[in-house]
This record gives C-alpha cells, structure tokens and sequence, in this order.
C-alpha cells in the first residue's frame, strides 16, 4: 500500500480551530462575521478532507507524523479508508448544523453564543483528530479533548439542571476514560511496545508473550473506557446530557461525541486486536452479546419517555450498539453493516433531533403527548421526522434499511440465529415508539393548547390565536432551520438509492483489516 507523506490531515484539524480564534476575537460584536467564520471553516474543512478522498479510492493512505516520544510512540496521523469514512460524515454535517444553529440560537436569542460556536469548533477540530489517528496515544489525546470541550456546551443553559447534567457528562466520560481506557493504552503499551494501528491488529504476535487472559482484560478495560459509545452500563451520561441545546445533541450526540465512541470501538476491535484474535479467543461473540443487551434494553426504555428529546436519547443509546454489534460478529457483512450504520444513522438521528429543535422553537413543545395534530400545522418538521423516524425503523426506501440488512446478513454468516433475532425485535421495538408519534402528528387532534411555562419568551410564535381550534396554525420554525432538517432527510432517501460512494469507501476499508479475504 503507497504512503503519501503530505499535512492535509493537519489542516483539515487546524482549520476549525482557527475559526474558533476568529470566533472569540470577533465575539457579539459583529454576529455576522463570527457566524460567517464558522460556515466558512465548515466548507473549507468539508473541502479538505474531499481533496484526500481520490487517494484513498486509489489504494493510497495518507500519513504524516507530528513528532516521536519514544519507539512506537507518537502525535501521527494516517488517512485511510474508515478515517476518510468518519471523516467525511463528521465534516459534511457540520457544514448543515451550522446553518441550523445560527436559525435555532437566533430564534431563541440565546446567551453565551460566542462561546457556543467557538466550542464547537474546536469540538470539530478534535473529530478530525480522532478520525486521522494513526495511533491509539494520538486518539486518546483528541477523543478527551472532545470530552472537555462539549463540557461548556451541554451546561450551555447554566440552569441547576443543565450544570448537573453536564457534570454527569464529564464524570462518566472523563472517569471511565481515565480509570479504564487509559490503564488499557498502558497495558497496550507494554505488551505489544507500540500504539500504532495495523490493519491486522497489534495484538496477534502478542499472543504467544502473553496469556490469553491478559489479553482479554486489556479488551475489557478498552470496552469500559470508551463510554462514548454508550453502551450499557456505561451510557447514563447521554440521556442526561440532553439538557443542551438542540443543535449540540444533533450534531454531538447523534454525530460527533457518540459516533466517536463507536469509530473509536470499531478502531480497537480491528486495528489493535484483529479479527483473527478476536475470533480465535471468542471476545467477538462475547461483546456481540453485551451489544444486544444495550440494543433491546434501551429500546424499551425509549418506550417509556414522553419526553421527546429523552426518547431519542435512549433510541441512540440502542442504535449506537448496532455499529458494536456489526464489528463484533467479526465477518465481512457485519463489518460492512457496522461501518454504514455509522452514516446512516448519523442522517437519520440527526434529522430527529433537528425536528424537535424546530418543534420546541415554533411551538415551545417538548413532550411526545403534546405532539397531536402537530403534523398539520408543522408539515415539513414532521414531514422530515417521518422520514427520520422510518429510516431508523429500517423501512425500505430509507437508509437505515441497508445497514440492517447487512448486520442481519453478517449474523447468518456467523451462524448466530440469537442476533437474527435480536436485530427483529429492535426493529418492532423502534416501530413502537417512533409511529405512534407520526400517527399523531398527523392523524391525532389538537388537544389543548398548551404552553410550557420554561419555554423561552423568543422564538416563532403561533399565527394568531394560541388555540389550535381557532383555525390559525402554527408557523414553522425559521427556514434556517427547516431547510437543514429537510436536507438531512433527504439524504437519508438518497442513501438508499446511491449508497456506492460509501459501500466503495466500506469495501476499502474491509479489504484492508480482512487482507481481501
């Protein structure tokens, strides 16, 4: 495989974090212009990581190191086929929640704003890092930086609620990232003397050195030390974590933070311990199972929230372990699943969130049983969550429906008649919560009019009367925010219909951690 030695990966990091600079220079000043530097570096990032896509289709990868601490050791990045992959994803929609945050902290004139685009900025500088490691020291530094800097945006409310969520956040993910994953990265360290990832995996030559069950507690400790990835026990901090604004549970939580948990899973499996390792000692089939657990408990837990943003919180919680579930079965379809399922769900849980950000700020409305008749006076949001809602269940035409398919081929390839069944009862599960809602929306009268007393005094308001009986209807949210809503669901259609791009970009990547195979 060619190296190209070049510091496109470096730019593609710095360029948010420069905009993050402008940002807080330019401040509340001049609104205008610290919003143009965020839309700018947006593009301009999506542009880069573009310009090393024909590389990677080439068969190339894209190297370049920062400096050595010792053998084995060092700040590097290397472009491949699943960083491209998570590259282009994270960097695509940053591009069309930035839009969608300008119309949403507009809309509801929010405090603190300057310091809200400037953190995620840098929150994007550090997905970027995560997805052009070359190592497992280089990701750790990057995935804690994340950490850090989305603490200030879950709090971004600064009400007793917001502060406690927040903490929550920060004790789990930093905790379990110190106490276990980075106790992993030493033992990592130790026996195999290097971070650096192998498309085959570091662990295999390891294996006659060291005893199987030292192996095995290394995995666990690296399973228990990426709570990103919210798998449970270990996924409490996420549905607290929605106390932040909408934008940042949409891009951060359906897109940056929790797909970074599950790259970072994917990158473990693969790249540190191997398939053949893993297959070898069982571990695959074991983390398959712990992945079902997650996937139907949450499910049910979904079930039972009526708040709406808590409900999408736990269908993340389960829909997160799909991805673990795929690369757990270890075989050629279920790692294709596992890879898709990434940008396929990002689509269509972001979509999700963006919807209920446009309920709350034209309607001031968070619950589900508050949503009847919602759909008539708010086509195009609910419209979109349709949409959203489908391709998640996994309906044919919509997204979700291609990375089911492959994780239920990848169970028929490891013989695992359980996952089958598993995969079938989270689908009826997902139905269950997500199209009482659409029926709802649409077919369901308005009741009551009701208004949240905590809801902001700003934003869209109803044209005309408050009571939906009067024959006025709510307006949507502001096009800022439709327009992103309704793009993201379109992709999730488009997905379906021309999944090349990223089937090529998964087939790549496959090639590489199989040997071809």
């Amino acid at each position: 495989m060619e190296v190209v030695n070049s510091i496109r990966p470096i730019l593609a990091i710095g360029v948010s974090l420069l905009a993050a600079c402008l940002i807080l220079l330019t401040g509340e000043r001049a609104r205008n212009l610290r919003e143009f530097w965020t839309i700018l570096a947006a593009v301009v990032k999506f542009s880069i990581v573009m310009s090393m896509v024909p590389f990677i289709l080439d068969g190339k990868v894209i190297e370049y190191t920062v400096f050595t601490i010792a053998p084995g050791l060092s700040i590097g990045f290397k472009v491949d086929a699943l960083g491209i992959f998570f590259g282009i994803l994270a960097s695509f929609l940053w591009i069309i929640t930035s839009f969608y945050s300008i119309g949403y902290m507009r809309s509801l004139n929010e405090h603190a704003q300057t310091r809200y685009f400037a953190c995620f900025a840098i929150a994007l500088s550090a997905t970027m890092g995560v997805a052009f490691s070359s190592n497992m020291f280089t990701t750790f530094l990057f995935y804690e930086v994340i950490t850090v800097c989305t603490y200030p945006l879950v709090a971004h409310k600064e009400t007793p609620e917001a502060i406690k969520g927040a903490r929550k956040y920060l004790t789990y993910l930093l905790g379990t990232s110190i106490g276990f994953q980075l106790f992993a990265i030493f033992m990592t360290y130790n026996i195999t003397g290097t971070l650096d990832f192998s498309h085959q995996g570091i662990f295999g030559e390891a294996r006659g050195v060291v005893s199987d069950t030292i192996i095995i507690v290394t995995f666990i400790l690296f399973m228990a030390g990426i709570t990103k990835a919210a798998m449970m026990p270990f996924h409490g901090w996420l549905p607290a974590a929605m106390v932040a604004p909408t934008p940042v549970s949409a891009l951060l939580h359906a897109v940056a933070v929790v797909k970074t948990g599950v790259f970072v899973v994917v990158k473990v499996v693969v790249h540190l311990f191997g398939i053949n390792l893993l297959w070898d000692i069982g571990l695959g089939t074991a983390l398959a199972y712990f992945a079902s657990f997650t996937i139907v408990a949450a499910s049910v837990i979904a079930l039972t929230q009526d708040n709406l943003k808590a409900r999408l919180a736990y269908s993340t919680v389960s829909q997160l372990s799909y991805v673990i579930l795929g690369v757990a079965l270890l075989t050629p379809s279920g790692i294709t699943g596992s890879i898709m399922h990434i940008v396929l769900h990002a689509f269509g849980k972001i979509t999700l969130f963006f919807t209920a950000g446009a309920i709350y700020v034209a309607a001031h409305k968070t619950k589900v049983s508050e949503l009847n008749g919602i759909g008539r006076q708010m086509p195009f949001t609910m419209a979109a969550f349709t949409i959203g809602a489908f391709s998640m269940i996994g309906i044919p035409p919509f997204g979700g429906f291609i990375s089911k398919w492959y994780l239920t081929m990848g169970a028929i390839e490891a013989n695992q008649l359980p996952i089958i069944l598993v995969l079938v009862s989270s689908t009826i599960l997902n139905a269950c919560y997500f199209l009482p809602i659409v029926y709802a929306a649409f077919f369901k009268e308005p009741g009551t009019a009701h208004h949240n007393a905590h809801a902001p005094a700003h934003g869209v308001a109803f044209a005309g009367s408050h009571n939906p009986h009067s024959g006025h209807k709510l307006h949507e949210a502001p096009a800022m925010m439709v327009v992103p809503l309704m793009l993201t669901a379109l992709g999730t259609i488009v997905l379906f219909f021309a999944p090349d791009f990223f089937l090529d970009i998964t087939k790549i990547a496959l090639e590489n951690v199989t040997g071809g195979k």
